[in-house]
């Protein structure tokens, strides 16, 4: 996956828009547009999509430390990425949205779960803690996959607005 010089500015810019997008929504826990941005590069740039993903990713550890809360965002957003990849590239125009929008809340509500391998092995949790763990935290997990579901609604339209950015590129 050689990248041009092009794709390399984009995706850093696009990376950077997901960190950004994070910080500008900070005052509300667990609400961000990230799922949204995962799913809509990943339906733009197919493979590529991992390029911005981990600027974010990177971003997000040089701006708060390398600490251990950062270990699991290596894997939690590739599994977004990985499961976006799996749908099929041409669904009709109507399934489209439905279907990105259940993605994106799924990946909300079931967070803490998929964060939850990381704290048990740093932790030393047993399979009892980690239970515990994630049911400590289902009220963050549904405030996530709610708002998820619900800034899912723009995955759609922010398709679109890159593919014309990249069709308007194209023509140039």
């Amino acid at each position: 996956m050689k990248l041009s010089i092009r794709e390399t500015a984009i995706f850093a810019m696009l990376g950077t828009i997901m960190y950004l997008s994070k910080i500008v929504l900070e005052f509300l826990p667990n609400v961000h547009l990230l799922a949204v941005l995962t799913i809509a590069y990943t339906v733009v740039y197919r493979q590529k999509a991992l390029y911005p993903i981990y600027v974010y990713v990177l971003l997000l550890g040089l701006m708060n430390g390398f600490n251990m809360w950062w270990i699991p965002h290596l894997y939690l957003w590739t599994i977004l990425w990985g499961v976006t990849m799996l749908l099929p590239k041409k669904m009709p125009k109507v399934a489209a949205p439905i279907v990105y929008i259940i993605v994106a809340g799924c990946h909300g509500f079931l967070y803490g779960t998929l964060y939850a391998p990381a704290q048990a092995i740093m932790f030393g949790l047993d399979f009892n803690g980690t239970i515990a763990w994630i049911l400590a935290g289902l009220p963050f997990d549904i405030t996530h996959g709610i708002s998820n579901m619900i800034g899912g609604l723009l995955i759609v339209p922010v398709i679109s607005v890159i593919r014309l950015a990249e069709r308007t590129h194209a023509k140039s």
